[in-house]
């Protein structure tokens, strides 16, 4: 029996020794990504050519890497999200996606916990003003007590919740999907948008990129939070409209925000990067240790299945 081909578009996978050895104990002659290149495009197509199955994170599948693949059977995905992932294409050529939903939740979610008790204790503020000699005994609000608006409860936004119950946070939620039993279950109290965004202390945001969703929190919405509220985004860039975010902080509309996913990435503007009240970390929320494991052997569990080895 021929073996797949195996070939694994992410450089972080690759690199990865534990996943690295584990995939090729399973598939010996996998292809992996093992110079750190970002491969889109033409770049990405010439490499994929040819695979029976690949191992992807954040590159983008869409028709005409398909097209140019014509005996691939199997997307693996190495992380949460398949807004890069081209489902409809896929199932139109017969072709799996193999992923697993939340596999890095607890990890995106502490990520969001540091941000929230970080600026509501004025935790980043100080320890930079320090490094620079200024002694500012300021210790900002605690967040127990306080309101906490969450936009997206699936995986992530759960995790965020059972996160907040020993602080005993009034917790506001927002979702597309009924999700009232849940809500009810768990002290959640399910509100629009524009309740939850005019009456939360802090907004975390934890949707899909999606057409509803792209660029979702505008000038319009921020205009509405309170004028020291947080807004707190580890979900995707694009659903935040960042030129309004960053006039909102310049402007005093909202008090602070804190950003781990940028419209572009590495973002280019370094005012923005630069203000007082931003506190921003390069796209980590998923990357705890523990987490990159999770997601790397999510991905290999389903070459396995998919390829009965």
């Amino acid at each position: 029996m021929t073996r797949p081909v195996v070939k694994v578009t992410s450089p972080s996978f690759s690199q990865h020794p534990v996943l690295r050895a584990e995939l090729l104990g399973l598939f010996p002659g996998a292809v992996l990504n093992l110079d750190g290149r970002r491969l889109d495009g033409a770049a990405l197509a010439d490499y994929a050519r040819g695979a029976d199955a690949l191992v992807v994170g954040l590159e983008k599948v869409d028709s005409a890497l398909l097209d140019s693949c014509p005996q691939l059977r199997m997307v693996a995905k190495y992380g949460v999200g398949l807004d890069n992932i081209d489902v409809a294409a896929c199932k139109e050529r017969g072709i799996a996606i193999g992923w697993t939903g939340g596999v890095n939740r607890r990890s995106v979610a502490e990520l969001v916990l540091c941000f929230m008790l970080g600026l509501c204790r004025n935790v980043f503020r100080t320890s930079t003003l320090l490094r620079g000699g200024a002694w500012e005994k300021n210790g900002g609000v605690q967040l127990s007590g306080r309101t906490v608006g969450i936009v997206g409860l699936g995986y992530t936004g759960r995790e965020v919740a059972r996160l907040l119950e020993p602080l005993h946070c009034r917790v506001l939620a927002n979702d597309i999907l009924p999700m009232d039993d849940y809500a009810r279950e768990n002290g959640i109290v399910m509100v629009d948008k524009d309740t939850l965004f005019a009456e939360a202390d802090v907004v975390t945001l934890h949707v899909p990129l999606t057409d509803q969703t792209n660029q979702m929190v505008d000038a319009a919405r921020l205009a509405r939070m309170k004028n020291d509220a947080i807004l707190i985004n580890a979900c995707r860039g694009e659903v935040v409209d960042q030129a309004a975010l960053k006039a909102a902080l310049i402007n005093g509309t909202i008090g602070a925000a804190a950003l781990d996913v940028f419209e572009s990435e590495p973002p280019a503007d370094l005012d923005f990067l630069a203000l007082p009240n931003l506190v921003a970390t390069a796209h980590i929320g998923g990357n705890a240790a523990e987490a990159v494991l999770a997601m790397g052997r999510s991905a290999i569990a389903h070459l396995r299945a998919f390829h009965g080895e």
